[in-house]
């Protein structure tokens, strides 16, 4: 995609056309390519400069090769990635290798949470009405005798699906744990950016327009008729608009930088938001000048801590020298506020006691580092959705269109087993897309 193709602001009020999206995410470049490929004149609003919002492929200082600061893995079916991805004709590689946990300095087996599993489903499949995660495993898994339980079942609730236990949904848990979805992890071959990149261009090809570093920062509406203002106060206007911006903006109180108006306000779809989990995330890249971690963790893919930092994998089968470690859901929340630099030094502290290895050793191992805290990014404010008890009803209100002229798309208004993927919110956007071709 040519850089050039995409125009600065404008600084007199644009004409009236027939959609403005809000996000170049993959939801929102998703769409911009079906409705241009339908004859709608689409323009896509993205605050940021680059595109792909939480799914972001770039090559930091010394790093050398792309690295994904955000969303990284396809997880289960996922049928409408994979379709984009052969038609894009990009690949994806599965991942291969050990997964490992390691508690109290010991190695141990890494199969130890899915043993668990079979007691697990049979009591959340015996409850009757959903429940927070915590609620549930305190009635049903009380004493000692089940502390192990309790503990595997929080911290995969909370490292996987980057959840808080007090307010994750038993039920949505239940459904996902019932599938195989969490072991089947493929990569797209380069990342998600090459995918993104060439929606975009599918999009410019049919006709859309792009703009990059455009945030907006109100909507006015009424039927049939929508003006958009951006924070440089230049103004689109649209006969639709679809706003594909993450669960965190909506969760936003009116007094925070980043705050979508909407004028006349939403009250039923700002009271949908706020009953959603939207968790943060804490990404760090290491890569290093050789994999010394081989000798105590051979073939390792994943490795599960009861460490500060607790959850690491590498890229095999891809022999580089890179590890990327995760804090999720309220453990990344604690640490929100810490600077880049400190939670680098808590990370290789991790590391070294994880893999019995001097500090001092990893320091002069390490080529290359980075750091993406989503709790604080700008536009963003979290990294992705998971369901709270409740949270069909309110994803459904979250998305009820709008007088046929405001529309809603996004990861987080997806519900099922796809919650907080990629794939959740392409399967959003396909579906709003329709709906508004409907409307014609």
């Amino acid at each position: 995609m040519n850089p050039d193709n995409f125009s600065p602001a404008s600084v007199s009020q644009s004409p009236l056309i027939d959609v403005l999206i809000i996000g170049a995410g993959a939801a929102g470049l998703l769409a911009a390519r079906q409705l241009a490929s339908a004859g709608q004149q689409v323009r896509l609003l993205e605050a940021r400069a680059y595109l792909g919002g939480r799914a972001h492929t770039l090559t930091p200082p010394s790093f050398t090769r792309p690295i994904e600061a955000g969303a990284e893995f396809i997880h289960g079916e996922a049928p409408l990635t994979r379709g984009l991805l052969r038609e894009a004709s990009i690949g994806w590689q599965d991942t291969t290798g050990e997964t490992y946990q390691i508690r109290n300095g010991k190695v141990q087996d890494d199969r130890a949470f899915f043993a668990y599993l079979p007691l697990l489903l049979e009591k959340l499949q015996a409850l009757d009405h959903d429940l927070p995660l915590a609620d549930f495993l305190a009635r049903e898994f009380a004493g000692d005798e089940h502390a192990t339980l309790r503990a595997m079942a929080t911290q995969f609730t909370e490292g996987y699906d980057a959840a808080d236990p007090s307010r994750a949904s038993a039920w949505a848990l239940r459904e996902e744990w019932a599938t195989d979805g969490v072991d089947d992890s493929p990569r797209p071959v380069g990342g998600y950016g090459p995918l993104l990149h060439w929606l975009a261009a599918q999009a410019q090809a049919a006709g859309a327009t792009v703009q990059l570093s455009a945030p907006v920062r109100e909507i006015r509406w009424q039927p049939g008729h929508a003006e958009v203002v951006t924070t440089a106060g230049t103004s689109y206007r649209a006969r639709q608009v679809l706003c594909t911006v993450p669960l965190g903006v909506w969760q936003l109180s009116e007094n925070q930088s980043g705050y979508l108006r909407f004028t006349p306000e939403l009250p039923a779809h700002r009271a949908a938001a706020a009953q959603l989990g939207f968790g943060s995330v804490i990404k760090i890249v290491l890569e290093f000048e050789e994999n010394f971690w081989r000798d105590r963790l051979p073939d390792m893919e994943f490795l599960l801590s009861d460490a500060p930092v607790p959850t690491w994998w590498t890229q095999l089968p891809d022999p580089r020298p890179l590890l990327t470690g995760w804090l999720a859901g309220p453990a990344a929340q604690r640490h929100r506020a810490d600077s880049d630099e400190a939670i680098l030094a808590q990370s290789l502290a991790s590391l070294a006691g994880l893999l019995a290895t001097p500090l001092a050793t990893l320091q002069a191992q390490l080529r290359a580092s980075y750091v993406r805290n989503w709790g604080t990014e700008p536009y963003a404010y979290g990294a992705y959705s998971y369901a709270t008890v409740g949270s069909q009803a309110a994803r459904a209100a979250l998305a009820t269109p709008v007088a046929d002229t405001l529309f809603f798309a996004g990861e987080g208004l997806h519900h099922g087993i796809d919650s907080g993927t990629v794939e959740a919110a392409l399967a959003s956007a396909q579906a709003v897309v329709q709906a508004m071709l409907n409307t014609r």
